[in-house]
């Protein structure tokens, strides 16, 4: 009994210590839970504070802010959010020339004398649904880690110098450039490992001069241009472009040989219009992409973004000065306008058919009819001192910095939330999926 009423005693003892073990566990376990709670609220609270200290950003521009933060608002994911209207935004522009410094001379319309400044203070608002403006920390959240290729003429590094200085509120990125041709610069976000880099290759294609005076070029149209075609292959988006250039005086060849050229006046030489040159570069361009080993990147085109002349051509006294956006039912793509962007979504269509065999993603980012309706935009002669003796003409191509081009980004963001978490994109006027 004695032994018995000892082993009882024993036997409470480890049952009241196992208890306590249990209690303390719990306790431990809801304590790590609030602190993990708490830390996870004060850390959101912290990047609220942080994105109203830069304060450029309006209150629509968070209002997926109760959504997973890579998922785009459900009101973007059917809707077609390249279709709609300019409508004022007083909370722009989010940046300026005294606080961005990377805007190139010709694209700093604010410092060289642009009187008015409504121009900056538009946003893109879809027909059937709202777009955000671009959040600057969610975008180098989702792109943590990856590397961002733009391919293309001048109009694709005014997008990457429009994308540094929207991003300036979170980071300055450092110049990490393979060389110092302006044509080709890397930046690096060295708190997001992620890294910009733009390709100057303003045909696509392989070309080079063949005048004295830069009119003429001889433009390859079935051969790669390696100067962006062996570089790529590492980046995880690429975002190609092209377009103001195949305005200009070209000779063609193929297989090593003329077959034909545009505003040559050369005898003997069959006269080909743009159009021709512009769907076999971007077919080239399209099968380089494809063709390349290990490359597992997103591919985007962005779309033709139409100049804004008026009262003459570029050289001939051709000007823009609208002071605001038209309205849709105000003008119409027509015209090379409407040409070059047909042509573009016809040789995406085949391209990405193409692609998807090898595994591919393609996506069209298709900026035409929003940019279409933004004479106002241009930098005009708002790129240079009136009394610089220079001779420039009136520049009605690329976009003023802050300025609509900014919205580029807005685009690219959605985008972006898109491909990374729903494989399907409702883009323009075409439904594109995402393999």
């Amino acid at each position: 009994m004695k032994f018995l009423h000892i082993a009882l005693l024993c036997g409470n003892n480890s049952s009241k210590q196992t208890m306590s073990k249990v209690t303390i566990l719990v306790f431990l376990t809801l304590l790590l839970f609030i602190l993990t709670t708490l830390s996870s609220s004060l850390f959101s609270y912290y990047s609220l504070l942080k994105i109203n200290e830069y304060k450029q950003l309006p209150p629509f521009a968070f209002d997926d802010s109760n959504e997973p933060e890579r998922l785009p608002s459900s009101s973007v994911k059917n809707c077609d959010i390249f279709t709609g209207e300019w409508v004022p935004n007083p909370e722009a522009p989010y940046y300026t020339n005294t606080t961005c410094w990377e805007i190139h001379e010709h694209q700093n319309c604010m410092k060289y004398g642009r009187p008015d400044t409504e121009f900056t203070q538009w946003r893109w608002k879809p027909n059937d649904c709202e777009l955000p403006i671009v959040n600057p920390f969610q975008f180098l959240e989702i792109v943590r880690g990856k590397s961002l290729a733009f391919v293309g003429d001048s109009i694709g590094r005014n997008h990457m110098q429009s994308m540094i200085c929207l991003l300036s509120r979170v980071e300055w990125p450092i110049d990490v450039s393979y060389t110092d041709d302006f044509s080709f610069k890397r930046w690096k976000y060295s708190s997001y490992n992620f890294t910009m880099a733009t390709f100057w290759t303003p045909y696509l294609v392989r070309a080079k001069q063949a005048d004295s005076n830069g009119v003429l070029f001889n433009v390859y149209l079935d051969e790669f241009d390696e100067k962006w075609t062996t570089q790529i292959k590492e980046f995880d988006y690429v975002i190609i472009n092209g377009g103001q250039w195949f305005f200009r005086p070209m000779v063609f060849y193929e297989k090593q040989k003329v077959v034909g050229c545009q505003y040559c006046a050369l005898e003997n030489v069959t006269h080909l219009n743009l159009n021709y040159g512009y769907r076999k570069a971007f077919k080239t361009a399209f099968k380089a992409i494809s063709n390349l080993e290990n490359f597992k990147g997103v591919t985007f085109l962005r779309t033709f973004a139409p100049s804004h002349f008026e009262n003459g051509v570029w050289d001939k006294g051709g000007d823009c000065v609208r002071t605001k956006p038209f309205k849709s039912n105000e003008t119409r793509l027509e015209g090379h306008n409407l040409e070059l962007h047909m042509i573009q979504l016809e040789e995406f269509k085949i391209a990405k058919k193409e692609a998807i065999k090898r595994g591919l993603k393609f996506m069209l980012l298709d900026t035409t009819q929003a940019m279409l309706l933004r004479p106002d935009g241009h930098p005009s002669r708002y790129g240079h001192w009136p009394n610089e003796n220079l001779t420039l003409y009136n520049d009605c191509v690329h976009w003023c910095l802050p300025g609509p081009i900014d919205t580029w980004s807005d685009f690219l963001l959605e985008m972006l939330k898109m491909e990374g978490m729903l494989g399907v994109l409702y883009i323009g006027p075409m439904a594109f999926t995402a393999y």
